[in-house]
């Protein structure tokens, strides 16, 4: 543990098996987090142009902890992505013209208009939607992978959570839960060094990582700027999960580069920390792994960036939602029979073999 004002800490990488990732793969591991920088940078324009209500909340260099996670899931393994993890929605298949309407409060997005623009988790691609009440979704997560041991079922539950989340009790309760019952479910701490305005040392006299030993369970800490470490732990975890082994935490270590929210000017964060880590950006260090495979980048940007643009365009065009409507769905209709999470995408070629 730092005795400094701040964690100055990179962590340790796990290496890949290059078997596990194919050059496709890889390429597809920075086309995810590309868009996903692009649709938070291109929403960020939209809030400050007083197009999307309230705050604004971006993972601006922590795209590899959602992506590389997301990609090592299965399509029937269900998913509880937080406010910086919107690389989770798309590797699961929720488009970005549905993400930006979603952002403006259109009728077009997740939600249709009736949350705030972080709040929503679509079911049809087995994501459950957040609260606010960091971490509350381990509990979830929590109780998915229950349901799976008691079914019988060959799937796992995944959640992120921040460094801040661990000094409440709802950590510890999921934590214990999991540990006790054996669950099949991953829960991946975000550590940016921060919770809002408190650096990881006033939060902490242990590293939550070595928690995980108290539960009884694995805990690994892993270089959460590295897309293919992220992947290659999440995968472990998963494959460990599903064959009984039980929970995992996985502690990837990143940092975040813009403040809690739009709102926060991050004055209290150390200039040189910020610098430090902008030379460990995640999406340079997965250009440079896939330029050396021969993949043609710039074309890879250029899509990404047209792709961005037709979905600006369509949810631009796309109406609000009609405030007659306000009180639909706030319950499910009698009649509406079973809701259930459906399966979302699963890119990775090993889940296609």
């Amino acid at each position: 543990m730092a005795t400094s004002s701040t964690h100055v800490r990179s962590g340790p990488t796990t290496h890949t098996d290059p078997a596990h990732l194919t050059t496709d793969d890889r390429s597809g591991l920075l086309r995810d987090m590309l868009m996903m920088r692009a649709v938070e940078a291109r929403a960020m324009n939209l809030y400050r142009q007083g197009k999307v209500p309230g705050s604004f909340y971006d993972g601006f260099g922590q795209e590899a902890v959602s992506v590389g996670a997301s990609w090592a899931m299965a399509a029937a393994d269900r998913l509880c992505a937080l406010h910086r993890d919107l690389g989770a929605h798309l590797v699961r298949g929720v488009s970005p013209a549905t993400i930006l309407s979603q952002y403006m409060g259109r009728e077009a997005g997740v939600t249709s208009g009736r949350d705030g623009n972080v709040h929503f988790g679509d079911r049809r691609v087995g994501c459950v939607g957040m609260t606010s009440m960091l971490p509350d979704m381990m509990l979830v997560a929590t109780g998915m992978a229950m349901a799976f041991k008691l079914r019988g079922e060959a799937r796992c539950a995944l959640t992120w959570f921040g460094d801040g989340s661990t000094s409440r009790g709802d950590f510890h309760e999921a934590m214990n839960w999991a540990g006790v019952q054996r669950l099949p479910v991953i829960f991946v701490l975000e550590n940016n060094q921060y919770a809002y305005s408190t650096p990881t040392n006033l939060q902490y006299a242990v590293d939550p990582v070595q928690r995980a030993a108290g539960y009884g369970f694995r805990g690994v800490s892993i270089d959460g700027n590295d897309v293919e470490a992220v992947f290659e732990a999440t995968r472990e975890a998963r494959e460990r999960a599903i064959d009984g082994g039980g929970p995992t935490l996985i502690e990837a270590v990143t940092m975040r580069m813009h403040g809690h929210g739009a709102h926060d000017d991050m004055k209290y964060v150390p200039k040189a920390l910020v610098e430090e880590w902008r030379k460990k950006d995640p999406i340079d260090r997965q250009t440079a792994v896939v330029s050396a495979l021969g993949c043609d980048v710039e074309a890879l940007r250029a899509e990404v960036l047209a792709e961005l643009e037709q979905a600006t365009e369509v949810a631009l065009a796309g109406p609000m939602p009609d405030p007659r409507t306000a009180t639909d769905r706030v319950f499910a209709p009698r009649d509406a029979g079973e809701i259930l999470l459906e399966d979302g995408a699963a890119p990775w070629s090993g889940h296609r073999q």
